[in-house]
């Protein structure tokens, strides 16, 4: 059986599997529609909850930029796990306890404000098409890759797909089937990791063969790494090149940015009491940790891989592949324009090494070398790993579902925050407040069904700027909705003007440096370098900037005006203390 047709089996089942799921569970009230009725097990919850914060990111990018930045790439490993952990114990509880499930709603009914509700949802709507929209690119490359489609009919299929069991099933369908994706992707990333890391070094365990001897030799697997691409001029995978301060904003900001991102949020609402949430909180980070301890073991492997593919002796000394006899993988990467080859010095041979190194400049010239002529996408490595290290047809179709899985079921999610968000927050809280259950259960799907054409076309047409602004979605919510709900929760002071204040200069501080650095929309207005940064803080850990600020302009400005009313304190104590505190066997 070719490998194609093997895909399109393995990747058709599982599309039959989530859609045969939405229809069994489909949403019949607003309650199926926003919150799965609330009667989701802990266990199928936190699966649920580990494949909606597991995206395309998690799943496709993580790794890749594990491989090329070495070091670097952890804060993105402790960012993303911290941020879930911040989520859980800090957020998720009192949001459940308090009984609304968006972020907007609790916002607006804490500070009292329909403008506060507003901004919550504007911060919202932005920050979750930013997401989306890698999502749906993620959605593209799987299908241009191994379906053999374009990008275009991939991210058709791919909104097909999520329009049938978003649309239709809401919460209720969505949930049942990211329980289905989890168990698909999970396996999918780490079959081929177990594979790889007994083929590299004996030892089954991907994350026990990270620090395991390279089999029939007595060399560790990262030295080979560091001794391989420094022997190309770049720098030692296990060294990092950051400030201290840069690697400890930029993780903190991941870390808050991600734990006031709205589409997990909801989740905690979709299980029957608050010991439930707090139960299924626990499953996810378990869920969640299969995936995470794994990764850097897939992104040092597959980047050796890659290099030992392209230098067979593994080392600049030894001729380098010649072109025509690159392998098959390598092709059919070529033709998604993921992979590419530019024969700069004309020996027909691919030279890769890093060009951007002066010191390895002169040695590069004495080899008659005259640029880096390999250029890899970062997101192909998770993908391409399996077929670079000549794994079975078999794997490498469960890891083009893997892919599709992580990559829609976290789309599905973040498109029902948006649909909630206009249909529950907008139309029904301030525009139409005597909207019926039925009316408001249309009027989310129409939502839903819209956001996915915008996501569609953000997939297809991705802004020039979508990879520069991954950094500030999650410095958005950062700034802007974590201390929001933070203060709202734990400080009877804060008040609607504090708020609002302390919101929109977060946001508006954090977007301003971005842009003045990253130019978002034209060209930056000064170079991105650390000697121009403030304190020394990258544009993508500015968030955290942008969060001190938010925290200090809500304290002084609510210290200036009046106090939240006494109804608002009370709800407040009460969303802290657990029911039933002072009495003797209360439920």
């Amino acid at each position: 059986m070719s490998l194609q047709l093997m895909t399109y089996l393995v990747v058709g089942f599982t599309f039959v599997v989530y859609i045969g799921i939405a229809v069994w569970s489909r949403a019949s009230t607003t309650g199926d529609f926003y919150v799965a009725g609330k009667g989701v097990h802990p266990i199928a919850n936190g699966m649920a909850t580990a494949a909606d914060w597991m995206s395309a990111a998690s799943f496709i990018s993580m790794a890749g930029l594990i491989a090329f930045l070495g070091y670097d790439g952890s804060v993105y490993l402790m960012g993303w796990t911290g941020g879930y952990v911040l989520l859980a114990l800090l957020l998720a509880p009192y949001l459940r306890k308090y009984g609304k499930f968006t972020v907007p709603a609790f916002i607006g009914d804490r500070y009292y404000s329909k403008s506060a509700r507003i901004v919550a949802v504007i911060c919202l709507i932005f920050i979750s098409f930013t997401y989306v929209a890698g999502q749906m690119r993620g959605v593209g490359i799987v299908f241009s890759r191994f379906l053999e489609v374009d990008i275009l009919t991939g991210l058709l299929i791919g909104m097909g797909i999520v329009f049938i069991y978003a649309v239709l099933g809401g919460m209720k369908g969505i949930t049942y089937t990211q329980v289905a994706q989890y168990c698909v992707l999970i396996f999918a990333y780490t079959v081929p990791a177990v594979f790889i890391s007994f083929q590299l070094t004996g030892n089954p365990l991907p994350q026990l063969g990270l620090g395991s001897q390279v089999s029939g030799e007595s060399v560790y697997m990262l030295e080979r790494l560091n001794q391989v691409i420094q022997d190309l001029g770049f720098g030692a995978y296990t060294d990092g090149s950051k400030s201290m301060i840069d690697v400890f904003c930029i993780t903190l900001a991941l870390m808050v940015g991600t734990a006031g991102l709205p589409h997990v949020i909801v989740r905690f609402f979709t299980v029957p009491k608050v010991s439930d949430a707090r139960r299924s909180a626990g499953w996810a980070l378990l869920f969640i940790a299969i995936l995470y301890t794994t990764a850097p073991a897939v992104g040092a492997m597959a980047r050796l891989n890659l290099v030992e593919t392209i230098w067979p002796g593994g080392s600049p000394e030894t001729a380098a592949l010649a072109y025509d006899e690159r392998p098959d993988w390598f092709r059919t990467w070529e033709q998604t324009g993921l992979l590419g080859f530019e024969d700069k010095n004309g020996d027909g041979r691919i030279q890769y090494y890093n060009d951007a190194n002066p010191d390895y400049a002169p040695i590069a010239e004495a080899r008659g070398w005259e640029g880096n002529e390999l250029s890899v996408d970062r997101d192909i490595i998770v993908l391409a790993n399996p077929e670079i290290a000549n794994l079975p047809d078999w794997v490498i179709a469960l890891i083009a579902a893997g892919g599709i899985a992580a990559a829609l079921s976290t789309a599905a999610g973040l498109l029902l925050v948006i649909s909630s968000a206009v249909s529950h927050d907008l139309v029904k809280s301030i525009f139409v407040p005597n909207m019926s259950d039925k009316g408001e259960l249309m009027t989310g799907r129409i939502a839903a069904a819209v956001a996915i054409c915008v996501a569609g076309y953000l997939g297809y047409n991705p802004p020039g700027f979508v990879a520069q602004v991954v950094a500030f979605a999650f410095g958005l919510a950062a700034a802007s909705l974590f201390p929001a709900i933070i203060m709202g929760i734990f400080s009877t002071r804060i008040n609607r003007e504090g708020a609002i204040a302390g919101m929109l200069s977060g946001l508006l501080f954090t977007f301003g440096y971005i842009l003045y650095f990253k130019g978002v929309f034209f060209e930056p207005l000064a170079e991105n370098v650390p000697e121009n940064w403030l304190f020394g803080i990258s544009p993508e850990g500015i968030g955290v900037v942008g969060m001190l600020l938010n925290f200090g302009v809500a304290f002084v400005v609510s210290r200036l005006t009046a106090a939240p009313p006494a109804h608002i304190r009370e709800m407040i104590e009460d969303i802290r203390v657990p029911r039933g505190a002072g009495g003797a066997h209360s439920h």
